[in-house]
């Protein structure tokens, strides 16, 4: 009969997985992760050093968790953007027809969308990658700076120069 450890033992062994829970979450909120991001990645981690301890000794399993959170996160950003990324040159030809819209109101759309695209071709191109990121991408500003290697002021501020500057461009279109 195997013996069950004893109760110090057991809540040191839970005290450090949840030490390292959060260890892994500061470190994918460092990397602009949202709280839901941090908390699949991690189970999916975890999951991964299940799988991977049944068939193999895992000596480091604070470094494979670690390595394996930031591997989830990257292929998450590679799905991501396989599904969602649109070049500034497809914008016209996205399919944004509405069931009832007249030929006109079709025409008027993709003179607007044409119209968008040449304002956007006029920011500089650090502003205009900011914002295609945070409103085509979705990307949110923590996620952005730490991508881009800026401040999270600084990417406020790229958002807010474009949604100004387009808004008095099309105002004027």
């Amino acid at each position: 009969m195997l013996e069950r450890p004893p109760r110090a033992c057991h809540l040191s062994v839970m005290e450090a997985v949840g030490t390292l829970i959060l260890k892994l979450r500061k470190l994918l909120h460092s990397r602009g992760r949202t709280r839901d991001e941090t908390d699949e990645a991690i189970q999916e981690a975890f999951l991964r050093l299940q799988r991977y301890r049944q068939a193999r000794h895992v000596q480091e399993p604070e470094a494979f968790l670690v390595r394996t959170v930031l591997n989830a996160i990257v292929d998450e950003g590679r799905r991501r953007s396989r599904w969602r990324s649109v070049p500034l040159s497809d914008v016209e030809t996205l399919p944004l027809v509405e069931a009832g819209l007249t030929p006109e109101d079709v025409l008027t759309g993709q003179q607007r969308l044409r119209t968008l695209r040449t304002g956007l071709e006029q920011l500089n191109a650090r502003t205009r990658e900011v914002f295609l990121l945070h409103r085509i991408e979705g990307y949110s500003h923590a996620q952005i700076a730490a991508r881009m290697g800026i401040t999270v002021s600084a990417v406020e501020k790229h958002v807010a120069k474009a949604a100004l500057f387009l808004t008095e461009w099309m105002d004027r279109a």
